[in-house]
């Protein structure tokens, strides 16, 4: 099976010899070695660099165990490098190395060396790189298959592949499993043995019970506004739980740091402010929160939004929800405020989109509802309604475009349309 990776690819591309440490990061599983160790690969390859100047060592290898030792693993790179020409070092779970800071840093004066690393989420997160490598670290987060990735490799129509991909989710093997009961095995077993098994292990967590019931409601609560005070509120009425308000902020910390989750801010479009809470939160694979609830809760509305969420991620803007205040007076001569909720509102540097995942809309009532918070905003970005249905890509008398849900995801350039 082979997958295009195309943006990463075009990531690492870009930041080639620029004096820094290429990390790659993001959740396990989800195709960082494939991007190195053979997209990039063979990328270099054919831009006619040598093999002998590619030195690649995958760390979590039993054979290659000796390298996990910093002074070994220096000696052993330095003995490759022979010639003044360019060398490319590519280390695979970096954080199985000791004193890997250490090491990156010694490589890093190797001056005709540029160098990749990949590390588990679970101990090499993109804050301990901002931390250990201030400066010298460039961080490139890969997200599971977007959908367009994974219509390469699905063998079907893009209806039969949606209704795969939006229960099954992006991890790169799923696509490879026949049956259904291999993908439900595969995903309920990878977030339990290893997604919270790493976070357990590495924040020496006690409580394992309240972790796992509190991704269970964050599970259940995707699209929704929530925080943690109410969270806590259901931990104590429906499972009669005494978790402390701390406890669940650094729970939901620890599954942001692994990448499990992301979070959506509350963004007062006219204001231009930032609002504190609630806000929404949203998995960073669909098929792996399906898998947490034992894909008994598959609302295709709120399955929808997590893709379109993640998909704007995966392109590289910043998401926010929006807020938009409106103002009037009824009927009886009362002025009233209310406040309307734009899905999502999506940063990348002077662009700016105001999306609305709109699953349907059957009717004229059902239209004007989901572009009453998108007319009231006072400015001259765009603004999409994207909808389940198969239809043209329209736009009509308010500026506001509608188009499907394949369009978005399958055309490179949607956003533009």
């Amino acid at each position: 099976m082979d997958i295009k990776r195309d943006k990463y690819l075009n990531d690492l591309v870009n930041r080639m010899h620029n004096g820094m440490i290429k990390v790659v990061t993001g959740i396990r599983r989800c195709g960082k070695s494939y991007l190195i160790f053979n997209i990039f690969k063979n990328y270099l390859l054919g831009q006619g660099v040598a093999a002998s100047h590619i030195i690649e060592i995958e760390l979590d290898q039993r054979k290659n165990k000796k390298y996990r030792d910093p002074d070994i693993i220096l000696d052993y790179i330095e003995s490759l490098i022979e010639d003044d020409e360019q060398y490319y070092i590519l280390l695979d779970e970096v954080q199985m190395l000791r004193e890997f800071e250490e090491v990156l840093n010694s490589l890093l004066h190797i001056r005709n060396a540029d160098i990749y690393v990949t590390g588990s989420n679970s101990k090499f997160l993109s804050k301990d790189v901002i931390t250990e490598f201030r400066g010298r670290g460039d961080e490139i987060h890969i997200y599971p298959l977007s959908f367009r990735e994974f219509m390469q490799a699905y063998d079907g129509d893009m209806y039969r592949g949606w209704a795969e991909y939006v229960v099954y989710g992006g991890l790169p093997l799923t696509v490879t499993m026949k049956t259904e009961e291999q993908k439900i095995n595969y995903l309920t077993n990878l977030f339990k043995e290893t997604y919270l098994k790493d976070i357990i292990e590495r924040h020496h967590i006690e409580k394992k019970q309240e972790l796992e019931d509190l991704v269970n409601i964050l599970a259940s609560a995707i699209g929704s506004l929530t925080n943690p005070p109410r969270i806590e509120a259901t931990f104590k009425s429906v499972i009669q739980s005494t978790i402390s308000l701390n406890t669940i902020r650094q729970y939901i910390e620890y599954l942001e740091d692994a990448f499990i989750i992301n979070k959506a801010n509350r963004y007062n479009v006219k204001g231009r402010k930032y609002i504190g809470t609630p806000l929404k939160y949203y998995f960073e694979d669909v098929g792996l929160r399906n898998a947490r609830l034992g894909f008994r809760q598959v609302e295709e509305t709120h399955l929808m939004e997590n893709i379109i969420y993640n998909e704007l991620r995966g392109r590289g803007y910043s998401v926010d929800v929006g807020v938009v205040e409106k103002r009037g007076t009824d009927e009886y001569g009362k002025e009233y405020k209310n406040q309307l909720e734009i899905d999502f509102v999506a940063n990348l540097g002077s662009k700016r989109y105001y999306i609305q995942s709109a699953f349907s809309m059957p009717t004229e009532e059902k239209r004007i509802q989901e572009k009453a918070s998108l007319v009231n905003v006072n400015d001259s970005f765009k603004k999409i309604i994207i909808v389940k249905d198969v239809v043209n890509v329209t736009r009509d008398e308010d500026g506001i475009t509608t188009m499907s849900i394949y369009d978005f995801l399958l055309k490179e350039n949607s956003l533009e349309l």
